[in-house]
């Protein structure tokens, strides 16, 4: 007779989110990370001398570790040793490098622009080094609370947080800079040494549910024992034909995001004459600080987004659930109102404005990710995320209408939020649970060859394609040409389209069940 089941800290709604919350502090400080130097390209090359070129190859050094299988080992790692080893291995890796950034960027290594530049190049590689494992880690370890409950859901909270992260890195950068680089580099490199506390944290719970489910597993009667790594694993996975189609979507699609965020505020800045510096009409003060002011912003759009996508599905009574979405959409349209002044300043400014882009994702991941839970449909929302990214790119390269730029932001932010939050939770019904970690590594692998290439290859080709005015641009008199550099973004949205069908019709083949709600 099989002995009873005892419920486990997985089956606690209000622990499986505090485990979210805990997680989700990587999630959010290596995105801010990731992201914060976009509001600095400006200011690193007057006050540091780092020139287009620079600023792409400090970006795409970011991958290069990556490039070559850390990622891969870092999966391998995770799988073999488990959640805890590797997230404090490679979150202190990701630690470190942040803390070398922050003292090149402060001058410690020395003020010559080459030992600078090299140190700071040398902290991103070891960073990225820890990063993409981070987010494997924190994916897998979702699966790990949320499978059978709602983790399509939590997915997209977890990437809302990384967007938020990107969002708020984007944008507060100058602000706490105080116009300078140093300062908001010591930051962010700050933030990724407290979430690391936070992880730690999270390892009680964790050790906790180990010994739950051990003993479960010991109470019942059948059960196989699964089995260790083997490398026959990855290759196996080579050769899983829909792997293939959701890896290079992740390639396609991710290199078309990430590397333009980089530059959209300098982009903005040339191309649409936005401003650079927010102006004091523009500033919202919190407890004195201007800073936390434009903070509190940001974590409200994000509140309202999570509110929105968990609270009125969670109410049993129809009327009463359509009663609060109505509410705090009211609610919230009352806030924009009142803020709709200081808004409109920030919609003339150029690292602002970019943020765009993940705060529209802070309102849609969550949103999104409670439809593919409800009601699936993954795979038609990639192809919907990937037009959305082609009219994105194409209005801000081909077209010059601001009007139209805005709405091209604003479809980036809603692509960059469908995509992931139908990609990722598929992957764990291509997949076997026991080689998620390796699945999700390898996806990270080729993403980085992808962001690699773009990081460096955009801002190589943006100071090719302007190099008969370099020395006007430096002088004020001209701007950057960004047409040709965004415009090849524009492939990308098309082999995501094509990759897209193509994983629909690979589910409709073996039945992974992608345009099925998650309990179906």
């Amino acid at each position: 007779m099989t002995e009873k089941i005892q419920k486990t800290l997985r089956d606690s709604a209000a622990l499986r989110w505090f485990a979210l919350i805990l997680l989700s502090g990587l999630t959010f400080s290596t995105y801010w990370f990731q992201d914060f130097f976009s509001g600095l390209k400006g200011l690193m090359e007057s006050e540091m001398g780092i020139g287009s070129e620079e600023f792409g190859r400090i970006l795409g050094m970011t991958t290069i570790a990556n490039m070559f299988g850390m990622i891969i080992i870092g999966g391998i790692m995770l799988d073999k040793w488990g959640i805890r080893i590797a997230g404090i291995v490679f979150g202190s890796i990701a630690t470190l490098g942040g803390a070398i950034t922050a003292a090149a960027a402060a001058g410690w290594f020395g003020d010559d622009h080459s030992t600078v530049l090299n140190f700071m190049i040398l902290g991103r590689i070891l960073f990225g080094s820890g990063l993409e494992v981070i987010c494997v880690v924190a994916t897998r370890t979702l699966v790990k609370w949320f499978k059978g409950y709602e983790l399509a859901l939590a997915m997209a909270i977890n990437m809302g947080f990384g967007r938020l992260g990107s969002a708020m890195g984007t944008a507060l950068s100058l602000d706490i800079g105080g116009g300078h680089v140093s300062p908001a580099v010591t930051f962010a490199a700050t933030l990724i040494g407290l979430s690391l506390v936070m992880f730690l944290i999270y390892t009680i719970f964790d050790i906790k549910l180990d010994k739950q489910e051990s003993a479960n597993s010991a109470n019942e009667e059948a059960g196989e024992p699964e089995e260790d790594f083997k490398f026959s694993d990855l290759i196996n996975l080579l050769k899983n034909e829909s792997f293939i189609y959701i890896a290079l979507l992740c390639v396609a699609f991710y290199a078309a995001i990430f590397p333009f965020m980089q530059y959209a505020p300098d982009l903005l800045i040339n191309k649409f004459g936005f401003t650079q510096q927010l102006p004091s009409a523009g500033e919202v003060v919190l407890f004195g600080s201007s800073a936390l002011g434009a903070a509190s912003v940001y974590i409200i759009f994000f509140l309202f987004a999570i509110f929105f996508a968990v609270v009125p599905n969670n109410v049993k009574n129809q009327a009463l659930s359509t009663g609060i979405k109505v509410g705090s959409v009211v609610v919230f349209a009352g806030y924009l109102f009142y803020m709709k002044d200081i808004l409109a300043v920030w919609l003339n400014n150029g690292p602002k404005t970019a943020s765009l882009i993940p705060l529209g994702t802070i309102i849609f991941t969550p949103i999104f990710g409670n439809l593919v839970d409800k009601k699936g449909k993954a795979a038609s929302l990639m192809i919907l995320g990937s037009l959305l990214l082609i009219f994105a790119h194409f209005s801000l390269s081909v077209l010059d209408n601001v009007v139209i730029a805005y709405f091209g932001l604003v479809s980036l932010g809603v692509a960059f939020s469908l995509v992931p939050a139908a990609m990722w939770p598929s992957v764990a019904k291509i997949i076997p649970e026991s080689r998620l970690g390796t699945a999700y590594a390898s996806m990270f692998t080729l993403q980085n060859w992808g962001l690699g290439l773009f990081f460096w290859g955009i801002g190589a080709l943006l100071q090719f394609v302007n190099k008969d005015n370099l020395e006007a641009i430096e002088a004020g008199n001209a701007v950057y040409d960004y047409t040709i550099p965004i415009l090849i973004l524009v492939g990308c949205g098309v082999i995501s389209i094509f990759l897209s069908f193509k994983l629909k019709q690979s589910d409709k083949k073996y039945g992974y069940g992608l345009e099925k709600a998650s309990n179906d």
